[in-house]
């Protein structure tokens, strides 16, 4: 919650909620065998269980939007933000933060996101899921210790590739030099808006694609005769212990029905035919962000979440589309995020054997446990501090930048960046393309097209990212060619242990971060 309200910058702790259950397992089983109290060793899936309620508890403190578009409805981000000199800034667009309401919220936005995706969960079993979830190793970093990758680099942000004139020079040709990074009329609202067509139209297609060709494609990623046993016992649990499809149906069916009715008590911009249209439409997006977790193990979910903070800003108008946003975006994040660790916790039941009942449970239990945690969290670090002050420790910079969005959005396109709008449409077109010839192309040929979820990771977090898949693909692709079998076997193990190895050190990494200590750089540039 600390790095939440911050940093801004929250690194994802799977890793780290995983090592320390673990470590209170053990030290608990030691202090009762001191005792004399005669007890078992917890099993493999118990300690699944309990790891998968932990994250899940910690999960809605990350992503709950306690330093972003919660905290963006307040008073002060909306002074932050320009106050009434802004268009559709308007002084009825101020909602304060309290226990009462964001628990509520949370409650009523989380546990939707549990019954997304269970009509897909079976199907991944039958083979779907080596395209789905399970190509990727999302997942499997739990039974080393649950993990995520981390994508903490410090002081990555101020690191130049172009000299600070050609910045300005840029910033003179497309938009005003005056205006504040922080705003989305400046390089902040192509960074943001050109990506997201991307990621929908990559989910869109696989989704379409499995719907349309279901059995091809089970014949394509089928499970193989040969699989060894322990293999088919894994998916024999996975598939005996089966979540009917009907508890999905119903669960989502009522829980939506109930938020239709309650959210607008709670936000009265946001009407209850916008809460419909969201969760009508909140399952493809769902699924969208579930295949790009599986493929780049990176939780799109705000990204999506800034889908629908657009859609209802437009629909809202410029009297209250400013909430009615800031709480859409909420909406379709939570649910979308939900659903996405919920596959990621499938896949690690899958794994240890665990039943995916359980697994359901525990992250139901966890999901209820920091629905009540996460707010009562935030307001020991709301009533202490000075939250949002820009000068301050706790900036919590992502408070304004949502509200900036939301205020593009009840602004409409006009108030876009020069040809922001064009870059949209030339992205959401190439995706397009790119799929298309990776379908109906033959195999040799359409095994080499890029995949459009991954190209569009790099654009957000930087080009790192796609320099370490380059150089771990290549090294899996040579793996294969020198030595297939022990390659199939051995990359997962390889892959857990240079992310958990990252992921763990996301806490100290952090502290050298509040601390505002930063590494050593040594460059020298040669002319010419």
């Amino acid at each position: 919650m600390k790095l939440n309200l911050t940093t801004g910058i929250t690194p994802n702790l799977n890793v780290s909620a995983a090592l320390l259950a673990f470590i209170f397992i053990r030290t608990w089983n030691k202090l009762i065998q001191k005792t004399g109290i005669v007890s078992a060793p917890f099993t493999k899936q118990e300690n699944t269980m309990i790891q998968t309620c932990v994250v899940a508890c910690y999960s809605i403190a990350v992503g709950g939007g306690f330093g972003s578009y919660l905290l963006g409805m307040n008073k002060k981000t909306f002074e932050l933000s320009g106050g009434t000199s802004i268009e559709g800034n308007t002084p009825s667009s101020i909602k304060e933060p309290g226990i009462g309401w964001m628990t509520g919220f949370l409650f009523l936005v989380c546990f939707v996101g549990l019954f997304v995706l269970i009509p897909l969960r079976k199907e991944a079993s039958k083979g779907f899921h080596q395209e789905l979830f399970f190509q990727f190793p999302v997942g499997i970093f739990p039974v080393v210790l649950h993990s995520k990758r981390g994508l903490w680099f410090l002081t990555v942000s101020d690191f130049r590739t172009s000299s600070k004139e050609a910045d300005e020079k840029l910033k003179e040709i497309v938009f005003p030099a005056d205006i504040p990074e922080s705003s989305m009329k400046s390089l902040n609202g192509y960074k943001y808006l050109s990506r997201l067509p991307s990621f929908w139209v990559m989910g869109s297609t696989i989704l379409s694609r499995y719907y349309a060709s279901q059995s091809l494609m089970f014949t394509a990623a089928g499970v193989n005769g040969d699989k060894a046993l322990s293999d088919r016992r894994k998916d024999e649990v996975f598939i005996r212990e089966s979540i009917p499809l009907w508890i999905g149906a119903v669960g989502y069916i009522i829980l939506s029905m109930i938020s239709v009715v309650v959210i607008p008590f709670i936000f009265p911009e946001l009407k209850w035919y916008f809460v419909l249209v969201a969760y009508i439409f909140a399952p493809s997006l769902a699924f969208c962000n579930a295949y790009g977790v599986g493929l780049t193990d990176i939780n799109m979910a705000y990204n999506y979440g800034k889908v629908g903070l657009f859609t209802i800003a437009a629909m809202s108008g410029k009297e209250h589309g400013v909430i009615a946003a800031l709480a859409a975006c909420g909406l379709f994040k939570s649910i979308i995020n939900v659903a996405s660790i919920l596959m990621q916790d499938l896949k690690t039941g899958h794994l240890t054997l665990t039943s995916p009942r359980a697994m359901l449970l525990s992250q139901a239990l966890g999901t209820a446990l920091g629905c009540i945690v996460s707010p009562l969290s935030f307001f020991l670090f709301y009533k202490a501090f000075d939250i949002g002050n820009p000068d301050g420790e706790f900036k919590a910079p992502y408070a304004i930048i949502y509200r900036n969005l939301a205020i593009i959005g009840v602004q409409g396109f006009s108030a876009l960046p020069q040809h922001c709008l064009q870059l949209c449409y030339g992205f959401f077109a190439f995706a397009i393309a790119i799929n298309f010839l990776k379908d109906f192309s033959p195999k040799r040929i359409g095994k080499w097209m890029p995949i459009p979820t991954a190209m569009a990771v790099p654009f957000l977090i930087g080009g790192y990212f796609a320099i370490d898949m380059c150089v771990g693909s290549l090294v899996v692709f040579l793996w294969q060619k020198v030595n297939s079998k022990k390659a199939e076997l051995m990359v997962p193990a390889v892959a857990s242990g240079f992310i958990c190895g990252e992921g763990l050190w996301t806490i100290p990494a952090s502290i050298l971060a509040l601390a505002k200590i930063t590494p050593p750089i040594c460059m020298k540039f040669l002319p010419g």
